[in-house]
């Protein structure tokens, strides 16, 4: 089986042991979570649910990395990025839970430590792995063999690496809205960069992702709708990071625009959102981030949830063809 095939059980394993430990100890120490009052209205029957839930999930990724991953750069990389950005949303759900400021972390506050943290990666990456500072660009295989890459200054890389995993970190934060959601599109997206990886010879981040994979099928256990416990920041960012700093590490960031599209999708419906009503007043969704926007339309939680599954399926498939002839 490999050592893909044992990272993968060893984190669902260690997942699916943890939950009732974990749960009943969130509940136990009020962990609650906290649901806006301008929401869909169905949402307040989950407040109270326990939430930093990503602890669960985060420590099967950790013993299944240690076990696997020791001897690998790469894969105890990817361990530090993905438990950095846990550490932050550990950070700001404990602000926000425990100590009852409903903002958490100031905003600053939270991108300054992400930004720090993402440099850093894009740093060692070229540093410590020779990544070297260029984007392969997806599909242009199909127009000349090799494909194009993108070179970039030493500066500029690192700006764009930042961008990546910080946005790919907040983004996934921001999808993390609906019972099963966020996990749910994490599993077909990093499958896709898992491929992309072992194609391009970084195993060690190949096995990284089969272990994400493993935990975040058994968080679905006891996410999934009707959810006994959310990951809370401490998970979505965790997992926004991990998925950032594999695309960094495999060349493979703009994939991760197109495998990820519904992160994307739901990054640019808030920001959209946002400059609508500061410009004009008006709003172009019912609510953002997109998944609320369904829900006010009438669509069901289940029903949200499930089609945006299938998508994030479909761009993993279609990110995926666009390594033909990239070499």
């Amino acid at each position: 089986m490999g050592d893909f095939g044992w990272a993968f059980l060893v984190s669902l394993a260690v997942t699916l042991a943890s939950g009732p430990l974990v749960i009943p100890l969130l509940r136990r120490l009020k962990f609650g979570q906290w649901v806006r009052e301008d929401g869909p209205a169905r949402h307040l029957t989950k407040a109270g649910t326990p939430t930093m839930g990503g602890i669960m999930f985060l420590a099967g990724i950790a013993v299944s990395g240690l076990v696997f991953l020791r001897s690998s750069p790469e894969g105890l990389l990817m361990l530090a990025a993905t438990l950095g950005f846990g550490a932050i949303g550990f950070v700001d759900d404990f602000r926000k839970v425990v100590l009852r400021r409903p903002l958490g972390l100031r905003a600053r506050e939270k991108l300054l430590a992400q930004a720090l943290l993402a440099a850093l990666v894009g740093a060692m990456a070229v540093s410590h792995l020779g990544r070297g500072t260029d984007f392969v660009v997806p599909f242009s295989g199909y127009v000349v063999p090799g494909g194009w890459h993108l070179d970039w200054d030493w500066w500029i890389y690192l700006i764009l690496e930042v961008l990546v995993i910080a946005g790919t970190a907040n983004a996934v934060n921001l999808t993390d809205g609906l019972d099963g959601l966020a996990a749910g599109v994490t599993v077909p997206a990093a499958l896709g960069l898992s491929a992309i990886a072992a194609v391009t010879g970084r195993s060690g981040v190949a096995v990284f992702l089969a272990a994400l994979v493993g935990g975040c099928l058994g968080f679905l256990w006891y996410n999934h709708y009707p959810a006994r416990v959310f990951m809370g920041d401490t998970g979505a960012l965790a997992l926004g990071g991990a998925l950032g700093t594999a695309a960094v590490i495999t060349r493979s960031e703009l994939f991760l625009l197109v495998m990820g599209g519904v992160y994307v999708a739901e990054a640019l419906s808030v920001i959209l959102q946002v400059i609508s009503f500061q410009l004009t007043g008006r709003r172009i969704f019912k609510m953002s981030p997109l998944h609320h926007h369904f829900e006010l339309c009438g669509w069901s939680e289940v029903r949200v949830v499930r089609t945006f599954w299938l998508i994030g399926v479909v761009l993993a498939a279609v990110g995926l063809a666009g390594l033909y002839r990239l070499g």
